[in-house]
């Protein structure tokens, strides 16, 4: 068994690759299937009532025996029925089945994040659910798409690599796709937190890719490389940026030396094809040591507002946040226990990155029993119903074997702004 607990998994049409923390170096290593080779096929094999993946299902396909599932990401989301010699099996089942296989030299997982092309609530709850059919639970679950691991990736390399802008190109057998990681700047002036985003700047279409990959055609692979080249001076205009990471099959042959040269000019380069689990790996780092500092990563789908209490933390009084900005709406839901001082309501303050207003809301504490200080419990627990509608629910729950619960409840309806338009007003 490996010791790495800590885990990124990339997971994506094709191929899986899985990331763990390494304790002893302190920093994550990409588990290797081959020498210099980290990817596993996405693919399931059955054969005499038993369960293989990965290369040894791709085996089973050259060899014509059992039974090969290919295309499990693509049926999963699709929520598919797959039909296996004579039973008839959910696709979400069987990619369940491929990451428990992937997952077996791992024993007591802290804490998961998956990496995958795109994610969404229905993404996010089917991820979660998989983690949960392999003991993992929900809570130490995190998913999250190729755009923020790349960012997280860059938050724990030298800060003279991302100083300025930091680009990504990925390339396949079809197209070329670039991204740019970049600072941003809230409306309401919020110094103190460094907020970044990563935006897709361009992509191309280029016909030569299929011929240079993975056969090499010298005549394409110029052609591809003239192409590229003009695409990465498009990319670079007018921009300051301090390193570059080609990430794909694509890259995998030497087709592009000119192109090269653009991008090493005045820059660091950098090749790979860990960078999405390494991103993630980081992701569960930062959770499992709740390491809250650092830069916040937002996009189109992240929240830009933040909901406060004021709290007395560690003897620390002040404005805590019990939903912060940059989270997924549907991962913000909670519950946490706290003491009364002697007060009749709570104010709540919720803050946005996107303008200069303050909504302060307050909710009354009439017909809570009366306690003497420091033994009135409440249990508050936050619930989104949907992007712009949270609820927040105040609960007695006593105090020990002194003072029982209470039928105290009381429930505040927060109206958001939500995600639309908001994070687009930040430059």
């Amino acid at each position: 068994m490996r010791k790495g607990s800590i885990l990124g998994y990339d997971l994506n049409e094709k191929n899986c690759q899985i990331s763990y923390y390494d304790e002893a170096k302190e920093e994550p290593e990409t588990m290797e299937v081959a020498a210099d080779n980290y990817q596993i096929p996405l693919m399931l094999g059955y054969y005499k009532d038993h369960w293989v993946y990965g290369k040894e299902a791709k085996r089973l396909e050259t060899l014509h025996e059992g039974e090969m599932i290919s295309n499990l990401f693509e049926k999963a989301v699709c929520r598919k029925k797959v039909r296996v010699g004579e039973r008839v099996h959910d696709a979400v089942w069987l990619l369940a089945k491929f990451v428990s296989l992937t997952l077996e030299e791992f024993e007591n997982i802290k804490y998961i994040t998956f990496s995958v092309p795109y994610t969404n609530v229905d993404m996010s709850k089917m991820l979660k659910g998989i983690a949960r059919h392999i003991g993992v639970q929900k809570e130490c679950v995190y998913v999250q798409d190729y755009k923020e691991s790349f960012c997280q990736y860059m938050f724990y390399q030298p800060k003279e690599l991302w100083q300025y802008e930091s680009a990504l190109f990925f390339c396949d057998a079809k197209e070329i796709r670039a991204f740019m990681l970049r600072r941003l700047n809230a409306v309401n002036g919020k110094g103190r937190e460094l907020f970044v985003t990563v935006d897709e700047v361009a992509r191309a279409h280029m016909k030569e890719l299929a011929a240079i990959y993975p056969v090499l055609n010298v005549d394409k692979a110029k052609d591809a490389d003239d192409r590229f080249k003009t695409f990465i001076q498009g990319v670079f205009d007018k921009k300051v940026v301090s390193s570059v990471y080609l990430t794909g099959e694509g890259f995998e042959n030497n087709w592009y030396p000119n192109s090269l040269k653009v991008l090493c000019n005045g820059r660091r380069a950098f090749i790979g094809n860990n960078l999405y689990s390494k991103g993630a790996c980081y992701t569960s780092m930062r959770r499992c040591m709740e390491y809250d500092e650092g830069p916040i990563y937002l996009d189109e789908t992240k929240m830009t507002e933040q909901i406060c209490l004021r709290m007395r933390v560690r003897g620390q009084e002040g404005w805590y946040p019990i939903v912060s900005w940059g989270t997924q709406w549907y991962d913000a839901d909670g519950q946490w226990e706290v003491i009364l001082e002697d007060t009749s309501d709570i104010e709540v303050h919720i803050e946005t990155l996107a303008g200069e207003d303050l909504q302060v809301e307050t909710v009354s504490l009439e017909g809570l029993p009366e306690r003497r200080d420091y033994s009135l419990r409440l249990q508050i627990e936050v619930m989104f119903i949907d992007e712009r509608t949270c609820k927040l629910i105040f609960k007695d729950v006593g105090f020990g074997e002194f003072y029982p619960a209470s039928d105290f409840q009381v429930e505040k309806v927060l109206h958001l702004g939500g995600i639309n338009g908001q994070f687009n007003s930040m430059s």
